[in-house]
Formats: C-alpha cells, structure tokens, sequence
C-alpha cells in the first residue's frame, strides 16, 4: 500500500515530454499538454516542476453515509450503507452537471475535509458501512487518492465502488480497476455528438472502459443514462443504446435512466417527464435487458419515485413537510412544504438548521438530530429543535461519539448509539440506560411501532 502523503500535492504517473517542451498528461482522452504552472481541465491535475501532479491528495468536499441503492447500485449490497465521498474537479464539462458546485470547483477552499486513506477505511467501519463509494466528482482526476483509499479499505474488508464517466485511457484503466469491487458508469447519451457539444469529450472511450469492465475485469458494474429532453431520449437513440448494451455487454448489466433537472449551464430544458423514463425502460426490456430501471420520478411499474431533486435521508412530518439532508458537502437540514394526497411539492424548500446529522422524528413532529458532523472534533450534544429552527433544548450529556439517535414514537424516549453500544435516553427524567453490552459494535437502533421494543444491527460474529 502507498504511505499516506501529507502533503496535497503528490507526483503521478501517467504523462510524457512532448517535443515541444510541453508535458501531455495521460489519465484521461483529453490529453491536456500543458506549459509549466498549467492546470489541465479538471483543475487538479497540475504540471509543476516538469512533472504532472495531483493537487488534492487527501482532501475531500464532503462524507456522507448513504443507502448503496443511492449510487445507484441495485445489485452490490442490496440494503447496506456506503461511505460516499469525492473531491472537486472533473475532467468532463458536462453543461447539465447535478454536482456542478463541487465537480466543477476552481476553489481549494470547497475541499474542507482532510483524511488519509487508512482513516476514510476506519470511519467506514466504525459506522458499518460495507463499501467506500468515490462519487459526486469522477475519481478518474483523483485517481491516486482512490486507489490508496481503495487498497486501505480492502485490508479491512470493506469494498470499493466508482461512481464515474468512464473516461479514462486505458493503462491507469486497467491499474484503477484492479482496487474497486463495483461501479456505476454514467453513459451519458449514445451518439458523438452529444458526447462533443455537451460535455465536451467523446463516446468511445467510454464504450471501450464498459467492455473492458465486462470482459476483462471481476468489478460488478451497472449503467445510468440521464435523459434530459430533446438531447438524448429520442426513441431511436434508446433503441441503439439498449441493443449495443445486450450485444456487447449482455442482458445481465443493469440499465438506470434517471430524470434531468435544470441546473449549471443548461437551465432552458424542462425537467424529465415521467413517462420518458417509463418508455425508455419498456425499450430496454423489449431488447433484451432483464434489470432496468427508471429512476428519480414517479413510476407505476417500477415503483420509483423523486420528489426534491438533490438531497437524501428524506422523510415526512406531520407538519406537512418532507424535511432532508441537503448533502452531499453540507449536512444542513431542509423542508419542503408536501402534500401526501397529490405527492407534490406545494411550496419552496427552507432551511431548518445547519450541521443537522441524522435526523429523526417522532409521531408528534418533534425533531432530533446531531448538530456535529461525524469525525468532528470535541463532543456530540443531542438537542431538540422547534419547526422555525430554534434549539429549544438539550438531551443528557454532551458525550464524545453520538450516533444513529432514534426517537420513541411517543416521543419520551431517545435510542443512541454511544461507545459503541445503545443507550437510551429517558427525556424527561434526564438520564441514559445501557440497553446492549457487547465487545463488539451495537448500533442502528430502530424502534418497535408500539415502542416496547428497540432492534438494532451488531457486529458481532
């Protein structure tokens, strides 16, 4: 395994001397040559003293822990949490980018988190996830960060998973994947020119890194197409697609197709229909795929739906809100005004409160969250929270590690994992029970619907 670099600034490997005194970099199609001092498109990958390096080793925007469903990934540890994270910059320049404020970053100062590998590969399974997820920008421009987290990982058992383009040349290819257990590869439209007007790189590559996946590497993988209106989900192009998909990769590989949302440069397109995404699913049933998928929007079939755009761990509440966690780089709590007789939005989303980590809510509406983000320093205080965003008082004692809190559903009692174990919290009476000893880690509690009883997952063997 590679030592952990403390400096952010760390040489790499794939690039040549051009005749003309320029350095050509070699990680993805785009072969940015570059001058002394030259950044290529993905800002992080830097010619300095006539070598390229990468500028971000260790930094990260942002951890999150999120269903592996998220990634999405609906065959590789069905049910399991995974530990996202990623950095800032991307060597695509897609126009319709939904990550754009951290794949499209110009600013260190978005890379607030600093971690060595063996530390992301400690978090991940003190919090029980079964994989480390490299997302929200293309692990392909941190691809040394990657494979360090990825090697430290594996020494403790847990995966690795891309979440990429799949734009990279084929020698740091082949040394990228032989450290990630799955991936999801955005094939972003099916025609050249798509690949050259909005995102300003090319197919090809692409096709040739889901070939290789398939045949030549062990890596579960699976397939998302955003479609967004007008650019990609005509009815011929999803035929053409969804036919090379069983030709050259058969009909085992899970095909996504998930709704457009305006964002970052392209604002002038409306957002997904549903029924888009319901015919691209029947074509590529009609060809031969067995697993697909339409994502992010209502649909009868499939029984998939997305109701707020970007931001996950949502739920509803009695005041008529669905309240989520903005995330991925932030842990602000919102709400958005919902109606569960139409299913629709019936305001503006707000902000409840910053730093909101794991939210829960009890029958009455009462919320309770953590107000440090996991790995933050000092202690963990829980704390109740009135619905204009007020802190209207504490629970217990502020302690060193609070985490997966679970409210009662009357309301009176709090279950928490602390020092690795449940505890539970009597609110009124101010003071904790010890529900689970064990040696090995106790966490997740969930609640019983009559609040008899508490279940939780272990670690034990």
């Amino acid at each position: 395994m590679s030592a952990y670099h403390n400096s952010t600034v760390v040489p790499t490997r794939y690039w040549h001397q051009l005749d003309d005194g320029r350095i050509q970099c070699d990680m993805c199609p785009r072969y940015c040559k570059l001058k002394e001092g030259q950044r290529g498109l993905c800002f992080v990958r830097a010619r300095e003293n006539d070598r390229i390096v990468l500028a971000t080793y260790g930094r990260s925007s942002g951890y999150c822990v999120d269903p592996i469903e998220k990634k999405p990934l609906n065959h590789f540890l069905p049910g399991t949490p995974v530990l996202s994270f990623g950095t800032a910059g991307c060597n695509l320049a897609c126009r319709f980018c939904q990550n754009w404020d951290i794949s499209k970053s110009r600013e260190f100062d978005t890379l607030a988190d600093a971690a060595a590998p063996e530390t992301i590969a400690r978090a991940a399974e003190r919090l029980g996830c079964r994989s480390v997820a490299f997302t929200y920008n293309d692990p392909v421009v941190f691809h040394e960060y990657a494979i360090d987290v990825a090697q430290a990982c594996r020494e403790r058992g847990i995966m690795s998973v891309a979440v990429t383009a799949g734009y990279v040349c084929a020698e740091p290819r082949q040394e990228f994947y032989r450290w990630m257990d799955a991936a999801n590869v955005d094939l972003k439209a099916f025609t050249e020119r798509f690949y050259a007007r909005v995102c300003s790189g090319q197919l090809q590559p692409v096709l040739e890194t889901l070939v290789y996946l398939k045949h030549e590497t062990p890596v579960w993988f699976e397939i998302t197409t955003l479609l967004i209106p007008g650019e990609n989900d005509s009815e011929a192009e999803i035929e053409e697609l969804t036919q090379w998909v069983v030709e050259h990769l058969g009909p085992d590989v899970p095909l996504h197709f998930t709704a457009f949302h305006p964002d970052w440069k392209m604002t002038d397109k409306p957002n997904t229909p549903a029924a888009t995404l319901i015919r691209a699913r029947n074509i590529a049933l009609k060809n031969g795929v067995r697993y697909a998928y339409s994502g992010n929007v209502h649909d009868l079939e499939s029984g998939r739906r997305e109701v707020l755009g970007p931001g996950e761990l949502a739920f509803y509440s009695p005041s008529g809100h669905l309240l989520y966690q903005a995330g991925p780089a932030t842990y602000d709590l919102w709400a958005l005004p919902f109606s569960l007789d139409t299913l629709q939005a019936t305001g503006q989303a707000f902000p409840i409160t910053q730093n909101g980590r794991l939210p829960t809510l009890a029958t009455d509406g009462t919320l309770v969250y953590l107000d440090t983000v996991y790995g933050g320093p000092g202690q963990q205080q829980l704390v109740w929270l009135d619905r204009r965003g007020n802190t209207t008082g504490e629970i217990g004692q502020p302690q060193e590690s609070l985490v997966d809190p679970a409210l009662s559903p009357d309301g009176r009692l709090v279950a928490v994992m602390a020092t690795e174990d449940v505890w539970v919290y009597d609110i009124a009476r101010g003071v904790r029970t010890r529900l689970s000893t064990s040696p090995e880690r106790d966490f997740r509690p969930v609640w019983s619907p009559s609040g008899e009883q508490v279940a939780f997952t272990s670690a034990r063997a």
